[in-house]
């Protein structure tokens, strides 16, 4: 099964769909927003994700006044939060901008004002965060929009995914795809647990199965394309130093555009395993072998 996410396809197939989650590494700057947008349609991804929180409603209570030490001075978390917010101009400039750079986008709603707010935008598709898993008044409005959900599943036990899987409508909807992920920033390797990946899709049948990945380096993304990952998200930035705080479990653009280019050659090099004798061996076997039948 694969499902309509935008332009694409994304399901057993079809081309590994690549997301460069763009999240708050824009930092609240459109212009950053736009430069990250340029990164991952170069590198020859798919679509661009971001993240929208409605903040007295997305930040939890205990957080709010915490004091948070920030480019813009010391404030208190949500203060830090309203300010690097994109709101309805900035999303407008950001659909504009994908859509002419080729790319699909949509992000993650935190809240369900938010998910009115994507719908007025004209998201592509809702990805569920894996901290929002178990908000199942959140997953009841990402449902009804109707539109493909992307659903990530850090930090989340089976019963939690079960029951997601249900909120959403189940797995016959034919708009669902799954991410195996590990909420860890920055993830160890000994925690990735990528044969989930085939628990996943042994499970929830009829569900596209991908990978979303918060490790530096790319072995773990392209060792979870060649165990069927059919789509890989990743964060990106400019410079993995910059303040905030995904950057530093990012990919650089060079580190993008490496990625995309080898999952590309892993998809030609599983080929479709039917055991054969290809024209680059027919010179090397009349060299080398002694006997010829």
């Amino acid at each position: 099964m694969s499902v309509r996410i935008g332009r694409h396809e994304v399901g057993d197939d079809r081309p590994v769909y690549v997301i460069a989650e763009i999240g708050l590494n824009h930092n609240g700057d459109l212009e950053l927003a736009k430069r990250l947008i340029d990164v991952a349609a170069a590198s020859g991804c798919q679509a661009v994700k971001f993240q929208k929180r409605t903040p007295e409603l997305a930040t939890p209570e205990h957080m709010k006044d915490v004091p948070r030490e920030t480019p813009w001075g010391t404030m208190t978390y949500l203060d830090y939060r309203r300010r690097v917010e994109f709101g309805l101009d900035e999303y407008l400039e950001v659909a504009r901008y994908a859509d002419l750079a080729g790319l699909d986008w949509f992000a993650s709603p935190w809240d369900e004002p938010s998910v009115d707010f994507l719908e007025a935008v004209g998201t592509a598709a809702h990805k569920v965060a894996s901290a929002s898993v178990t908000d199942l008044p959140l997953l009841r409005a990402i449902a009804a929009t109707g539109k493909p959900v992307i659903l990530s599943t850090g930090m989340s036990t089976i019963g939690e995914i079960d029951e997601a899987v249900a909120t959403l409508g189940g797995t016959e909807t034919g708009r669902l795809v799954m991410l195996h992920a590990t909420s860890s920033y920055p993830m160890p390797h000994e925690e990735a647990n990528l044969r989930t990946i085939q628990t996943l899709r042994g499970r929830y049948e009829g569900v596209p199965i991908g990978y979303s990945g918060h490790e530096r380096g790319l072995q773990i993304s392209l060792a979870a394309v060649a165990l069927g990952a059919v789509a890989v998200e990743r964060h990106i930035t400019l410079d993995r130093t910059m303040w905030g705080s995904d950057h530093s479990a990012s990919l650089e653009p060079q580190g993008l555009e490496h990625l995309v280019r080898d999952i590309r050659i892993i998809e030609t090099a599983m080929g479709d395993g039917v055991k054969r004798v290809f024209p680059g061996e027919l010179a090397p076997k009349a060299k080398l072998r002694r006997v010829l039948v």
